[in-house]
């Protein structure tokens, strides 16, 4: 599903040239659970950007389902992001005027998915973490691990190839991080493709795989 090949991201501050990613190789297949791990500065964030389409390797080949990603326009990237990854953030990124199933519902709205359809996306993606029940509140009017349950909720009802959850449990509790972790397994039994960023080596040991990341270097012990 994923490719990396000799891919940099190179950035220019003052005089001085950053490799945020330096000539990275990686795979991930379909179906995998894979955890990338990796300290403060290490390049995650900007490994997640690539992964992720919001930004654009300097150097290097990133395939996502077989197709180069570098020969996508604006508004073909845009529809990538939008409906072949489901992404989960660590400081949730739920808009706060919005309830549950409005913060749900939304990126179906974007993809112009039919009234009926989304009723029951929404529906099921909100019993499914279970906070149906929650649908009217507000993000301030949850906890925290429920609003990473509605994030993870509006990611589900995008149906993406790929989820990608950037530091999922960093502003959670250690008992709260491990029911959001075990949404996560659940998923992949599920059959889904999840790629977890993390700076923590107890995430990191529960994917199937791990990959680590250090000063733009990538390395995997199976590669």
């Amino acid at each position: 599903m994923i490719i990396f090949r000799d891919v940099s991201r190179i950035y220019h501050i003052g005089d001085t040239t950053l490799r945020a990613l330096d000539h990275a190789n990686m795979h991930i297949r379909e179906g995998e659970f894979v955890s990338i791990i990796g300290p403060s500065g290490s390049g995650k964030s900007t490994l997640m950007n690539i992964m992720g389409c919001l930004d654009l390797a300097d150097e290097g080949e990133y395939f996502l389902d077989g197709q180069e990603i570098r020969k996508y326009s604006e508004d073909e990237l845009a529809r990538i992001r939008n409906r072949k990854i489901g992404f989960i953030f660590q400081n949730f990124n739920l808009i706060g005027r919005m309830d549950a199933w409005g913060n749900v519902e939304l990126p179906l709205i974007y993809q112009r998915v039919p009234a009926a359809e989304r009723k029951a996306r929404v529906e099921d993606a909100l019993q499914k973490v279970g906070l149906y029940d929650r649908r009217h509140h507000r993000p301030t009017e949850l906890s925290g691990g429920q609003q990473q349950r509605v994030a993870i909720a509006r990611a589900i009802a995008v149906k993406p190839s790929l989820f990608l959850a950037d530091e999922p449990t960093g502003n959670l509790d250690s008992r709260t991080g491990e029911d959001i972790m075990k949404m996560f397994h659940e998923l992949h039994e599920a059959g889904n493709t999840i790629v977890l960023i993390t700076h923590d080596n107890g995430v990191a040991a529960q994917a199937e795989r791990r990959i680590n990341i250090r000063d733009g270097h990538v390395t995997e012990a199976d590669w």
